[in-house]
C-alpha cells in the first residue's frame, strides 16, 4: 500500500460484508462504503478532477464526509479537509490558496459562505450532501455512478493531504501531508493501540483533523467498526459506548471531563471499554485516574500536530503506565527535546525545552510557504513543534504546554497547564482554562476560568488558596472568574487565545 486511497479496497476485500461505519443516519459495510467512494471517484474524473487537484471537504462528521474523503484519494487527487468553525473570511484563504478545483460540502456550510465561492478562480465543481442549493451538483449525483474507474496509482512521496493549521498566530498555512506519512501514521497508531476486527471505535472528534482522521483510518486499517457521531454530546455519548458495546472511546481533555460531569455516567455501563486515547491537549492526571476508575478502561495519552498527519508519539496498549507522560515515539520517528536557547543542542532530561520530530511523518512543508517552512524544518530535517516538552531518561516524553501560551509575570515563566492540572482535581471544578491578563507592575498574570460542578458554592478566594498548597508562589494565580462555558476548538481544544474575550466581558 502506497496512501490512504488503498484502505478501503483492502478492507473490502478481506472484511466484505462486515460493517465498517455506523452514523445517526446510515450504516457502511466495507464493501459499501468501498464501492460509494469508487463510485464518486468516477464521477470526479469524468467532471474533469485529475491526479494532483485539490478538492476541499467542508461539512460536520457524516458518513457522506468519509465517503467524499476516500473518492478522492482514489482519484488521484489531494484532500483538503476544512475545518468547519472557520469564518467565511478563512475559507476564502483556504479555498483560494490552496487553489482547490472542487468542494464537497454541507448546505448549511454554503449557505454560511454568501458569496465567498464566486471569489475563487480555481474552482469548477460545487457538490452539496444534501438538497444543492443553485450553482451546487448533488452528491446523490455522484453515487449514482456506474462505471466505477480504474485505480489510480501514486507514489507514496505525493502529496495526499493538505491540511490548515488553526491560524493562532496569523493566517492559517497548508500542511502538505505525503501519501506515505498519512498511512505510515495510519498503521502505526492501529499497530500501538492494539487495534483489531473486534474493536468497536466510538469518536466525536472532526474528521478534518489528523487525530480525528487517524482514529477512523486506524481503525478501517484493522477491520474495525466506527461510530461517528456528527459532534460531542456527553450523554449521547455514554448511550452508544453502551448501546454499541464499544470497545474505544477517543477525545480530547475537555470530552472526558464533561464525561465525568454527566448525571447519567454512574448508570452508564462502560464495561466494554477496553482502553481510551485522549490527545490535543495537556489532562490533569486528576481527570485520567477518576475516567480510568469510573471505566475501568487504560486511557492512553497520545500527542501530534497536522504538520505529522497526526500522531507523533503514545504509549503501547497494554505497556507499564507512565502517568502524565505523552508516551514514546512512534517506531521511525526520532523526538528529542531541543535547548530552548539553541535548539541545536538536546536539553538534559527533565529539562524543559522544545519537542523536535524529524522522519517520515514530517509534513513536505507549508503549501507555497517556502518561508514558513524554513522557519519551522531546519536544515538538519527537525521540525520545530512550538510545544514545551521534558524528557525522563527512558523515552517517555512529558508536555508542560505551548510555548506561545506562557505567561510571564515578573520575570518569571509560567504555564498555564500546570496550573490547570491542579485545579482541574478540586471536586468543585467541573472545567479550567488559564490565561494571561494585563498588569501594570508585573506585566501579566494568570487568571482562572472556571465552570464550576453542578450545585458548587466555592468562592474565587478558597480556590487560589487551594492552588497556594500545590504551586509555587509565582505560579499561583491571581484571579479567579466563575463562567458558564469556555471557548472550544471543533475538536473540543480549549482555545486560551480567547480566553481575554471573557475577561473582558
Amino acid at each position: 500500500m502506497n496512501g490512504p486511497g488503498e484502505i478501503l479496497p483492502r478492507g473490502a476485500a478481506l472484511f466484505t460484508h462486515k460493517v465498517a461505519l455506523v452514523t445517526a443516519t446510515r450504516e457502511l459495510t466495507y464493501t459499501e462504503l468501498d464501492r460509494a467512494s469508487s463510485c464518486v471517484a468516477g464521477a470526479l474524473a469524468r467532471r474533469g478532477i485529475r491526479p494532483g487537484d485539490h478538492v476541499s471537504l467542508y461539512a460536520q462528521n457524516r458518513w457522506e464526509w468519509i465517503v467524499a474523503y476516500h473518492a478522492v484519494l482514489k482519484a488521484g487527487a489531494v484532500v483538503n479537509p476544512i475545518n468547519v468553525m472557520l469564518t467565511p473570511d478563512e475559507v476564502r484563504h483556504v479555498l483560494r490558496d490552496c487553489q482547490a478545483v472542487a468542494l464537497f460540502a454541507a448546505r448549511d456550510k454554503l449557505a454560511g459562505l454568501g458569496g465567498v465561492l464566486d471569489e475563487i478562480d480555481t474552482l469548477r465543481s460545487v457538490i452539496c450532501f444534501d438538497d444543492p442549493p443553485p450553482g451546487a451538483e448533488a452528491f446523490a449525483g455522484y453515487l449514482a455512478a456506474t462505471a466505477l474507474p480504474e485505480p489510480v496509482h501514486v507514489r507514496r512521496e505525493r502529496p495526499s493531504t493538505i491540511g490548515y493549521t488553526s491560524g493562532t498566530t496569523g493566517r492559517p498555512k497548508g500542511a502538505v501531508q505525503s501519501q506515505h506519512a498519512v498511512l505510515m501514521n495510519c498503521e502505526l497508531t492501529a499497530r500501538m493501540h492494539r487495534r483489531t476486527a473486534a474493536d468497536t471505535i466510538l469518536t466525536a472528534l472532526p474528521a478534518p483533523h489528523v487525530y480525528g482522521n487517524v482514529a477512523i483510518n486506524s481503525t478501517f486499517l484493522s477491520g474495525g467498526t466506527v461510530v461517528l457521531l456528527e459532534r460531542f454530546d456527553a450523554g449521547t455519548v455514554l448511550e452508544l459506548i453502551a448501546g454499541h458495546r464499544a470497545t474505544m472511546f477517543e477525545g480530547v481533555p475537555a470530552m472526558y471531563a464533561m464525561l465525568l460531569a454527566h448525571e447519567r455516567l454512574g448508570a452508564t455501563d462502560l464495561t466494554s471499554l477496553t482502553r481510551c486515547t485522549v490527545g490535543g491537549q495537556t489532562i490533569a492526571r486528576s481527570t485520567v485516574e477518576r475516567w480510568q476508575q469510573v471505566s475501568g478502561a487504560p486511557l492512553i495519552e497520545l500527542w501530534g500536530m497536522t504538520e505529522l498527519s497526526g500522531l507523533g508519539t503514545t504509549h503501547w496498549a497494554g505497556a507499564e503506565p507512565c502517568p502524565g507522560s505523552i508516551g514514546v515515539a512512534l517506531p521511525g520517528v526520532e523526538v528529542r527535546i531541543g535547548d530552548l536557547g539553541d535548539a541545536s543542542r538536546t536539553a538534559p532530561s527533565g529539562t524543559p525545552g522544545e519537542l523536535l520530530v524529524r522522519g517520515p511523518l514530517v509534513m513536505l512543508g507549508y503549501f507555497g510557504d517556502d518561508e514558513a517552512t524554513a522557519e519551522t524544518i531546519d536544515e538538519d530535517g527537525w521540525l520545530h513543534t512550538g510545544d514545551i516538552a521534558h524528557d525522563d531518561g527512558t523515552g517517555h516524553f512529558f508536555i508542560v504546554d505551548r510555548r506561545k501560551d506562557m505567561i510571564i509575570t515578573a520575570g518569571y515563566n509560567v504555564y498555564p497547564a500546570e496550573i490547570e492540572r491542579v485545579l482541574a482535581a478540586h471536586p468543585a471544578v467541573a472545567m479550567v482554562a488559564v490565561g494571561p491578563v494585563p498588569d501594570e507592575v508585573k506585566g501579566e498574570t494568570a487568571r482562572a476560568y472556571i465552570v464550576p460542578s453542578g450545585g458548587s458554592t466555592t468562592t474565587a478566594e478558597e480556590l487560589i488558596e487551594y492552588c497556594r498548597g500545590r504551586l509555587a508562589a509565582y505560579k499561583v494565580p491571581r484571579s479567579v472568574q466563575f463562567v458558564t462555558a469556555l471557548p472550544q476548538t471543533s475538536t473540543g481544544k480549549i482555545m486560551r487565545r480567547k480566553l481575554i474575550e471573557l475577561a473582558a466581558g
